[in-house]
């Protein structure tokens, strides 16, 4: 059956001469690898490898089979043409970053269409933004990621709860054992930016570079602690070399 869907390009691997095998995260069908045939062709107007790049947004047409393990595209296009996230090393960076977590985090065949909606607006708005806005973003983009799979962060940061506590997943009274440690101006600054509600209010929430990659690690550990599906963000050592 061939259906119309918009996606998010979460992972490339070259696939025989001239095709790539691409995980999408899909609009309609969730996570799914297709194989884009001829893709890589050393003819020009026949070479779309570039358009399959991880964090590249698309609308396709694919065959859609059910019980198939690979399933197969027939058209695609670019379905928002970045207009300098590709350039920009920082902003690159955030993008590839976000791409890997959600191919850790999302299961195969399990369509999430708010989830992707979410994304898509996530993406397009870290391209547009001015860079020296969107050092948030990857922080932000753990807290989307876990309130809409289930895993949000309980409560705020008070005087009577300044502490996160992974097992329970969210702001207690008592400090806790044997994890990650935050501190409380790191505790403080997670809950401000939890309640934020737009992307473009991100830079409003002014924390160090350091503040934001304790919190990374503290929510990569919870999330290796909640969720089946994590394994190593090999894009991180990257993202902490050139965000600052």
């Amino acid at each position: 059956m061939l259906q119309k869907t918009k996606g998010i390009v979460l992972r490339s691997v070259k696939y025989g001469e001239t095709s790539l095998i691409c995980t999408i995260f899909t609009e309609v069908y969730g996570v799914q690898p297709y194989l884009m045939q001829g893709v890589r062709s050393s003819k020009s107007k026949n070479n779309k490898a570039a358009l399959l790049q991880p964090a590249s947004l698309l609308d396709i047409v694919v065959y859609q089979k059910p019980q198939a393990n690979l399933q197969r595209a027939k058209e695609l296009q670019l379905a928002y043409i970045y207009q300098n996230l590709q350039e920009h090393i920082a902003k690159n960076s955030i993008a590839l970053f976000s791409a890997e977590l959600l191919l850790r985090l999302l299961e195969e065949h399990a369509p999430m269409p708010e989830l992707f909606e979410a994304c898509f607006e996530y993406f397009c708005q870290l391209d547009d933004l001015p860079a020296d806005e969107v050092a948030n973003f990857p922080v932000y983009f753990m807290i989307l990621s876990c309130e809409m799979l289930g895993f949000s962060i309980s409560g705020t940061y008070s005087r009577e709860t300044p502490y996160l506590n992974m097992i329970d997943g969210g702001f207690s009274p008592h400090p806790p054992h044997d994890e990650p440690h935050v501190t409380d101006n790191d505790a403080k600054a997670l809950s401000k930016l939890i309640g934020i509600k737009k992307m473009q209010e991100l830079q409003q929430v002014s924390i160090s570079s350091e503040t934001r990659f304790r919190l990374l690690d503290w929510f990569l550990a919870f999330l290796h602690r909640h969720s089946q599906h994590m394994g190593e963000v090999r894009s991180l050592p990257v993202l902490r070399a050139v965000l600052h």
